[in-house]
């Protein structure tokens, strides 16, 4: 792995509270923001070095060179980031979410439109496979934003696992976010109720499908890129076309749930400014989606002149 400074791993935490704040977000992807930061290749390298390999380098040759082995710096970094943006920032978006969401949700379509042009840049080589890869991947993301939550009757240990597995894969997943998968699947009741009881044992359960869908998912990731990474950047680039539809600023409600004190709408649809009920905040949103997409264009330009 390569060699950093203090300032380095300063930045790479920053990065990681991007992360959290956007997982916050029923609708954005942390795995969007790894993406357009920069660090998304070395992310899944790192996650998918958590193997039995790096425990046979812990028992021979020490707890040194198997944190090296599994880019310890970095994650801890990386997570220490996410760790703090969850903290600290989650009120502060709730409480957006709750008073200002046309002008949040302009400020992430500005950004996430964004990076869907730095994410196809990526892409070396444009053919027909992957240009109908591109479509499929927004079809699917597009369809998912589309779909009705399952009822959150009586879950089961096995599919609390598998809830998870899920969520956590998603939310590696540029495009794809793990709150909007728990709702999807009738789990996000569940989760909330178990974090704010402490049901050690539910939080144990999730907690070990997030880490055996995290393990798993991160080496396919891995693999391909290896093999057909332009083939993968352009599924990606299609998901986050798609997953536009979920963070578009100007929604119907067609029917919501209180969760707790916590009201999470189930199912809504996109409308244009003028057909939106209320004030639609048109020329502020406006701004704050150019502001976003043109922090994206300075992140490029800063990590272009970087390299």
């Amino acid at each position: 792995m390569q060699e950093r400074r203090l300032i380095d791993y300063l930045f790479i935490t920053l990065k990681g509270v991007a992360m959290g704040a956007a997982d916050v977000v029923p609708g954005v992807s942390g795995g969007t923001i790894a993406f357009i930061s920069g660090i998304y290749e070395e992310l899944l390298e790192s996650i998918s070095s958590v193997n039995f390999n790096a425990l046979k380098t812990l028992k021979e040759k020490g707890i040194k060179s198997f944190w090296e082995a599994i880019n310890g710096n970095f994650l801890i970094a990386l997570l220490l980031g996410v760790g703090v943006s969850v903290a600290s920032l989650a009120k502060l978006i709730a409480y957006l979410l709750d008073e200002h969401p046309i002008l949040l949700w302009s400020f992430f379509f500005g950004l996430v439109l964004a990076s869907v042009l730095y994410v196809a840049k990526q892409i070396t080589r444009w053919t027909i496979i992957n240009i109908i890869l591109l479509l499929l991947g927004a079809f699917l993301a597009f369809y998912i934003t589309t779909l009705t939550p399952v009822s959150s009757s009586e879950i089961s240990p096995f599919y609390l696992f598998l809830c998870g597995a899920l969520a956590i894969c998603a939310m590696i997943l540029p495009g794809i976010s793990g709150s909007f998968i728990l709702v999807l699947l009738g789990a996000y009741r569940p989760v909330l109720d178990a974090v704010h009881e402490r049901d050690l044992k539910s939080i144990a359960i999730i907690g070990a499908g997030a880490i055996v869908g995290l393990l798993t998912f991160s080496r396919l990731l891995k693999w391909l890129f290896a093999h057909y990474k332009n083939a993968t950047l352009a599924v990606l680039t299609g998901f986050i076309v798609g997953s536009l539809n979920k963070i578009w600023p100007w929604k119907k409600v067609l029917d919501s749930k209180m969760f707790g004190d916590k009201l999470v709408v189930l199912k809504d649809k996109s409308v244009f400014p003028s057909n939106f009920e209320g004030e639609n905040l048109l020329f502020y949103a406006c701004l704050l989606a150019i502001l976003g997409f043109l922090l994206i264009l300075l992140l490029e330009k800063l990590a272009t002149k970087k390299q």
